[in-house]
């Protein structure tokens, strides 16, 4: 049985309750390594991974990975302990009376265990417990950022659910205890988001995820178990041995059977889980909150993005009322838009000179995703990329390999964000409105809180020149 948190809301994302509970757990286990001990403090350091696996999804703080590294080394050391110490119930388990029970094997796997506690009591010696406590005392201010619940948390969940469902096809195909292993590994990613991340949805599905995983983990242990005792010539004689691998493929078989009960047909639980994530019409909201999130922990001043985001929204919104968007061959081009705004000062987190070129990098390598392409992402890093600095030429090499069409469409909504950018270029957020309206071949731009002798103004005539190009068309702009 996993561990379960006294406190029931602790259950999610109470990163400092965990990693105290680890230290917890360390004072436990240190007394006799017993099987209990050494599973409660490895379901403890899992839990902490799990969670610092979520947040570098997000958060690039070196003390993630820091905590993740530390952790990784006890539950590594304690992993083989725990597998000799599960493979020595299963074989009582298994045995009808005692005299079932191979004696070389049982001999083998008593002796790898006190070799293996010693090992183990070693690694609990080494594990840093002031680093651990000052991790703790970080990280959980960190993890606070980001709210249960939260619309990113459930994008991933939907990523984690998309890998591990592949996974289930393929095991599916192969039938080889190596897929069903990566399949098991990859419904504990989908499971560690849900269990820490969107308490609702553990509260409907933890029972079932739980079981799951249980027949995959127990299916896992019984094949270690065989090889074993194949590996150490554990059974004296060839009745034996054919007896103990009628019991293990018939244990196997049965929570194989038990795993397609639950995971195929109409009522599958996959069908249930997958209809309570972003759906069609939800992915790209979905989506976009979470690089909205990846980018707050990058941007050193995001307010500023979000409100470049809010005015670039404006500007196109104005130019494809007047009809100046008609000609854009971009699928869903207003959300490239709204992505590249919210992400285009990424870049300040590694260098402050040239910092789009940083930018354009790092959303390039942000990952596909559900509702996030390849294709999308190069499109959002390249308006990104030209929202300042030298103009954008045909020949670049960043554009050479986009049609014609597509440049236009790339150069228009760059010029867009550039100009955008432009208007709250001191973060003041001063201007919060523009009206974009048409006289003659002349474009207006009527915004409240601009004013003419500002020193903005200056940088407003340099950035609406991308834009003017683009359009064909002169942009004056004026205080409303």
């Amino acid at each position: 049985m996993e561990l379960v948190a006294a406190n029931p809301s602790e259950t999610a994302t109470g990163l400092d309750f965990w990693m105290d509970r680890v230290l917890q757990e360390c004072d436990r286990a240190r007394n006799e390594m017993a099987p209990e001990p050494v599973h409660d403090l490895r379901v403890a350091l899992r839990r902490c991974r799990s969670i610092a696996d979520v947040f570098t999804a997000f958060d690039s703080h070196p003390e993630w990975q820091q905590m993740k590294n530390e952790g990784k080394k006890l539950f590594a050391q304690l992993g083989a302990l725990r597998d000799t110490q599960v493979m020595l119930e299963w074989i009582h388990r298994l045995a009808a009376v005692e005299n079932d029970i191979p004696l070389i094997l049982n001999d083998f796997l008593s002796n790898e265990e006190a070799q293996l506690k010693e090992t183990a009591f070693e690694a609990l010696q080494d594990f840093s417990r002031k680093k651990w406590t000052s991790w703790a005392r970080k990280l959980s201010r960190r993890a606070q950022r980001i709210p249960l619940e939260e619309m990113a948390l459930r994008h991933l969940a939907l990523e984690r659910w998309t890998e591990a469902y592949e996974l289930h096809r393929q095991a599916l195909r192969n039938r080889t205890h190596v897929s069903y292993h990566r399949l098991r590994i990859g419904l504990k990613k989908f499971r560690y988001v849900i269990e820490n991340f969107l308490p609702s949805q553990h509260e409907s599905w933890g029972g079932d995820l739980r079981q799951v995983q249980d027949l995959l983990g127990e299916m896992h242990d019984l094949h270690v178990l065989w090889q074993t005792a194949i590996a150490v010539k554990a059974f004296p004689n060839e009745a034996v041995r054919t007896n103990w691998h009628r019991q293990i493929s018939e244990a196997i078989r049965i929570r194989l059977e038990g795993y397609r009960r639950m995971m195929l047909g109409q009522e599958s639980l996959w069908k249930v889980w997958r209809s309570d994530l972003p759906g069609a019409e939800r992915i790209r909201i979905a989506a976009l909150s979470r690089l909205r999130v990846w980018a707050s922990f990058r941007d050193p001043a995001f307010a500023h993005s979000e409100q470049a985001a809010k005015l670039a929204l404006q500007i196109y919104d104005g130019l494809d009322s007047m009809g100046f968007l008609q000609s854009i061959r971009l699928p869903e081009p207003r959300f490239l838009l709204e992505a590249a705004a919210l992400a285009h000062d990424v870049g300040k987190d590694k260098v402050q000179k040239k910092h789009e070129i940083a930018s354009y990098k790092m959303i390039r390598k942000f990952g596909s995703s559900p509702g996030w392409s390849a294709d999308s992402l190069r499109c959002i890093a390249l308006i990104a990329r030209f929202h300042r600095g030298a103009l954008p030429r045909s020949d670049q090499k960043a554009l050479s390999h986009l049609s014609s069409a597509q440049r236009e469409a790339i150069i228009l909504l760059a010029g867009i964000l550039r100009l955008a950018n432009a208007f709250d270029s001191p973060h003041h957020r001063r201007i919060r409105r523009l009206t974009l309206s048409q006289m003659e071949d002349t474009i207006y731009i009527q915004a409240s809180g601009y004013l003419e002798n500002d020193k903005s103004a200056e940088n407003l005539a340099a950035a609406r020149h991308l834009l003017e190009t683009a359009c064909r068309r002169p942009i004056l702009i004026r205080q409303s």
